[in-house]
């Protein structure tokens, strides 16, 4: 009856969790949501200012498929000012979020059959997306005994003459973990000389916590630009995640193949998000070092108050607002085996709502969005601590 390409295709798991805790809600229950990939605070006063004075100011019709040229401007002027890059506003096309982003290269650059590289545990779009568009995703591994990270040597080991790209996502979804500029200057000389793409997922750019070399933009661009796609968003820098602005960086050409997919799809994005947008990038900067600061003292709460508990391990992540703990030791054959069973379990007897592991090919782990108020997070804690010790109390109390 449906497409055959929908049978390689899962759904989406973070938004499966997001619906559950929904219907609790709507049941009564005092839920604690730890599922949200998605910033708790205000979108910026003068963000919301601009829009509001796109609509006064009648800004409310089609725009150009790429975007107003002033904001893919601020792109190019906030890249250059980052990251010392020379962009132009020919490689810069505006979309719904950044998985619009990685959706439109995909879809111009991977035929049926094609392998796409990347790496473990993942944001399950990214494969998804691959599988989508007939691609073939080749998973490289991580372990948490190094804080994921991402070795050049096991991503240059699984390129085959089918490789197409490789898809890098840094700060990580749902590790926390970042590359590099050592590791992808290898990927990119390896990439290089046989002519694969590279798709870099930087969401989550603006969203590091310690003042670590983190410039893949210009490590791609002297080694491999011809073959480098950058994919970013205002969503999670600048709390704008309902209005769903990314974009694309990538040569002239497959910008212009973008457009293409664009224009008989989608179109522009909203006319009054680019004006926001805008401001967001233009104006003050405080509020994203505020937020930077606040969830840095979440991260470091929540982490404390979990490993508490020495059957629960977990790496302090780098960026992002993720945590990714191993419960692994609080399973057993015969009572919870496996991680997306606790996490439906804790769901029913403590309403707290988490992310299994299975979603982001990492059986036996949690992810934790700690984009959320301290008081949610304490309670959270409590509760997960609790039906820790319920489960297996000799492990929680050694």
């Amino acid at each position: 009856m449906f497409a055959q390409r929908l049978a390689q295709v899962s759904a989406s798991a973070t938004l499966k969790v997001a619906a559950e805790a929904e219907r609790l809600r709507r049941e009564g229950f005092n839920v604690v949501d730890f599922s949200a990939g998605e910033p708790d605070f205000p979108t910026p006063e003068h963000v919301k200012a601009a829009g509001k004075a796109a609509i006064d100011a009648n800004f409310t019709r089609y725009t150009v498929a790429s975007g107003i040229p002033e904001l893919r401007q601020a792109i190019c002027d906030r890249y250059k000012k980052d990251y010392g890059i020379e962009i132009t506003t020919a490689e810069v096309l505006l979309t719904a979020g950044g998985k619009q982003a990685l959706f439109n290269a995909a879809l111009a650059l991977i035929d049926p059959g094609d392998e796409v590289i990347t790496h473990s545990p993942y944001w399950p779009t990214i494969p998804e997306q691959v599988k989508l568009v007939g691609g073939v995703p080749v998973i490289v591994p991580t372990s948490p005994d190094d804080g994921f990270t991402v070795h050049a040597e096991a991503i240059i080991k699984a390129i085959t003459p089918k490789t197409k790209a490789i898809i890098i996502n840094s700060p990580t979804n749902p590790t926390g973990g970042l590359i590099d500029e050592t590791t992808m200057a290898a990927v990119a000389d390896a990439a290089a000389a046989k002519d694969i793409w590279i798709i870099v997922d930087l969401c989550y750019e603006q969203l590091i916590y310690d003042p670590v070399p983190h410039n893949l933009p210009k490590v791609l661009f002297e080694r491999h630009r011809n073959r480098t796609v950058l994919a970013g968003s205002a969503s999670k820098a600048y709390a704008m995640t309902g209005w769903r602005c990314g974009w694309t960086i990538a040569p002239k050409d497959l910008t212009g193949a973008f457009n293409v997919i664009q224009g008989q799809s989608t179109s522009n994005i909203t006319s009054i998000t680019q004006k926001a947008a805008l401001a967001a990038m233009t104006g003050p900067q405080d509020a994203v070092t505020d937020m930077l600061a606040e969830y840095r003292r979440r991260r470091d709460n929540i982490h404390a108050w979990l490993t508490a508990n020495p059957a629960i391990r977990c790496v302090k992540p780098r960026g992002a607002f993720y945590l990714f703990p191993d419960i692994s030791g609080l399973l057993s054959p015969d009572g919870i085996a496996t991680s997306a069973d606790f996490a439906q379990a804790l769901l029913e007897k403590e309403h707290v709502v988490v992310t299994p592991g299975e979603a982001f090919d990492a059986p036996g782990y949690l992810r934790i969005s700690y984009a959320t108020s301290m008081e949610q997070l304490r309670e959270g804690a409590t509760r997960i601590l609790r039906f820790a010790e319920s489960i297996q109390p000799k492990a929680a109390a050694k």
